[in-house]
């Protein structure tokens, strides 16, 4: 194609006369056919997506080469800070539960916890969310401390019971206040909110 017809050539169209010779190129850089081809095709589309971006009358060529050239490299340096994980064992090490589970256990655990009475309630909010003592506990609430932790017991015992969890399960809560609402004798896991 003489430099005249190429001229006269829309620019849409005439990205489609230098395919093939972006492919060997792409070949060339790449040393494999699908990589080329995936190399080719990324090239063309940031070309078509930066059309505007081209001067008609200019080497549309050389332009593209340089597109393609360019899109070699940034692979390149980005498959660098990659990690070849085939396998997916690298992966599994960094899952992490998600967070909307702490959010559901919250939600049970409100639901629980409006069903004790009152003074269950109470006394597991001093001991347990607020910190107080049993000692502090009992004075705010005017009782003795054994009435004190006899109702955190029965209210903890109550709380099992309700979200029916085993001693041995894991109770996963997200805010620190909660979890030490309900701490004695079970396993939590979680962190602070």
């Amino acid at each position: 194609m003489s430099s005249n017809d190429a001229a006269d050539l829309d620019p849409r169209d005439e990205i489609v006369t230098h395919l093939p010779a972006m492919r060997a190129f792409a070949l060339s850089l790449t040393r494999n056919p699908s990589q080329a081809d995936d190399l080719v095709q990324d090239a063309v589309i940031k070309a078509w997506k930066n059309l505007g971006s081209f001067q008609v009358g200019t080497n549309m060529r050389a332009w593209l080469f340089t597109i393609l050239r360019n899109t070699f490299y940034s692979d390149r340096r980005k498959a660098k800070r990659e990690v070849q994980d085939s396998d997916g064992s690298f992966a599994a090490t960094l899952s992490r539960k998600p967070d909307h589970d702490g959010r559901l256990a919250l939600a049970d655990f409100e639901v629980a916890f409006a069903k004790l009475n009152d003074e269950q309630r109470e006394a597991l909010v001093l001991v347990g969310a607020s910190g107080f003592s049993y000692e502090e506990a009992a004075v705010t609430c005017g009782v003795a401390v054994g009435t004190i932790k006899s109702r955190v017991n029965r209210a903890r015992q109550r709380l099992t019971e309700l979200m029916e969890l085993s001693d041995s399960e894991a109770l996963e809560l997200t805010d620190q206040e909660t979890m030490a609402v309900v701490t004695a004798g079970l396993p939590v896991r979680g962190s602070a909110a």
